[in-house]
């Protein structure tokens, strides 16, 4: 799996699930419980993963959706 975005925004965040959902797309989110060692302060971002066979498809869905300026580099 691959970072397709990293982000403190959990509206974001549940936003860009919500697009992956609908298209099928199997995606992992890292570091959601972390809070609970930074204090609750929602200090350290999250990343989200897709495979990467799907990678591109997910870059595209993001980008059609105005989202692409929150994608990771390439």
């Amino acid at each position: 799996m691959r970072e397709l975005l990293r982000t403190n925004d959990i509206v974001l965040l549940s936003a860009v699930e919500a697009l992956l959902d609908g298209a099928g797309i199997v995606h992992l989110v890292l570091d959601q419980h972390m809070s609970v060692m930074e204090g609750s302060i929602g200090l350290l971002p999250r990343r989200l993963l897709v495979g990467e066979d799907e990678m591109s498809r997910a870059r595209t869905l993001l980008r059609e959706a105005g989202l692409g300026a929150e994608l990771r580099a390439e």
